[in-house]
């Protein structure tokens, strides 16, 4: 098939969707990916690229397309909205332009903006290919949640949008489950809607110790929690910065934060105003290929997210990292993340923002044997082939655009 694939972040940004598209290129398919100019999360053009330069490449048999973006700064609201507009706005103008070549299906990546469906619909006018939106965050819900808009106006307004996006689309894919009830009050066919989870890189089927490749400061020696990820609102590090607070006097019980994002200079002002410069060690963002070997360092992994109904719903994409390398994981969330860890027997679970739960739970798993853990991990790894194995899981998208290519042809 030849799929024009529409995504405001790709290579070399870390997101799953690089590897959906070359593993779809891996099994003979044309694909054409239509993105914006590298620089999340750090605000800044990747070196090398910039207005004008490297707006055509290739990646793993992959053809990449980009226009020009407003970079999204120190992520601000006001920078954050422009930069989301510019990639709409010149997606959409060049999109026609710089993509020429007749596609079967559009196929578009949203973690966040939404505004990444109307490059789509534009595309779809010109090419008469069928539009499969795989949704991984809910709007204007993600929005108010995270605090980032909180005028009723602005949240009315792109709900209208997010309306007339979904009902330009011939099918939504959902990440979660219970994503499909928002998106059917919506007006949607439930029949257009499909649950596809995320699975994960694979590079994360196994974790690897790479010796002298991590630099040994990075891991004291003790009880090592490890959160890898992005360092947002949504992740709710004053819950896991007051849980460290509880724990402190416990100095061989560590918290190892793997990342960066818009909340980590706060993050890091907090470890100092709150005396936690001895357990809580900051080391800053790393390449996603050097994750496995800091996976292998942890004794148990964290995922956090704040207490929102809209939260409840997501199944945070590094659950399916965690359990897809065999580590134990503490949760402190709501919902459909809680559920899969749980339904898993992967690790211990608690609700979001409750700190004395998740620090009660760090001292569960500190006391819970190697061994013991060693199973939870197990069993986390036999749930992650079982229910977000990526195979099986594009064996199912390839079987959905196929039928929905065939159907809009006939």
């Amino acid at each position: 098939m030849r799929i024009l694939l529409i995504t405001q972040y790709f290579w070399p940004e870390e997101f799953r969707i690089n590897e959906l598209a070359s593993r779809l290129a891996e099994r003979g398919h044309q694909i054409t990916v239509l993105t914006g100019l590298p620089n999340y999360p750090s605000g800044k053009f990747f070196a090398g690229y910039g207005f004008g330069r490297r707006t055509s490449e290739k990646y793993k048999g992959v053809d990449v397309v980009r226009v020009p973006l407003a970079p999204r700064g120190k992520g601000g609201g006001m920078r954050l909205s422009l930069n989301y507009a510019s990639f709409a706005v010149m997606a959409s103008l060049l999109g026609p332009i710089r993509c020429r070549c007749t596609c079967d299906a559009i196929f578009v990546y949203e973690p966040s903006p939404i505004t990444v469906g109307i490059p789509a619909i534009v595309m779809k006018a010109w090419t008469s290919a069928p539009v499969m939106f795989w949704v991984q965050d809910l709007w204007p819900e993600s929005l108010s949640a995270t605090g980032m808009v909180r005028s009723a106006f602005i949240l009315n307004a792109v709900k209208k949008l997010v309306k007339f996006i979904y009902a330009h689309c011939d099918c939504i894919l959902v990440q979660s489950k219970s994503f499909i009830d928002a998106i059917a009050s919506t007006g949607v066919d439930r029949s257009k809607i499909k649950y596809f989870p995320n699975s994960a890189e694979g590079i994360f089927d196994t974790v690897t110790d790479c010796g002298a490749s991590l630099d040994p400061s990075y891991f004291p020696d003790g009880f090592r929690v490890m959160f890898a990820g992005n360092i947002g609102a949504a992740q709710d590090f004053e819950t896991i910065l007051k849980a460290a607070e509880l724990l402190k006097e416990h100095q061989s019980i560590h918290w190892i934060i793997v990342g960066d994002g818009r909340k980590f200079p706060w993050v890091s002002e907090q470890v100092q105003i709150r005396s936690l410069c001895k357990t809580v060690h900051l080391l800053g963002r790393h390449p996603l290929e050097s994750m496995p070997a800091f996976y292998s360092r942890a004794d148990v992994m964290l995922v956090t997210l704040k207490k929102d109904p809209i939260f409840a719903l997501t199944i945070p994409g590094k659950v399916q990292s965690y359990l897809a390398c065999s580590r134990p994981i503490i949760a402190a969330l709501d919902g459909e993340g809680a559920r899969v860890v749980e339904e898993a027997g992967a690790g211990w679970t608690g609700p979001a923002e409750d700190y004395a739960v998740l620090a009660k739970n760090v001292l569960k798993a500190y006391h819970t044997s190697a061994d013991d853990r060693g199973q939870m991990a197990l069993r986390g790894r036999h749930y992650f082939e079982k229910n977000f194995e990526s195979s099986t899981l594009l064996d199912r998208l390839e079987g959905w655009l196929y039928e929905l290519a065939g159907r809009i042809s006939q």
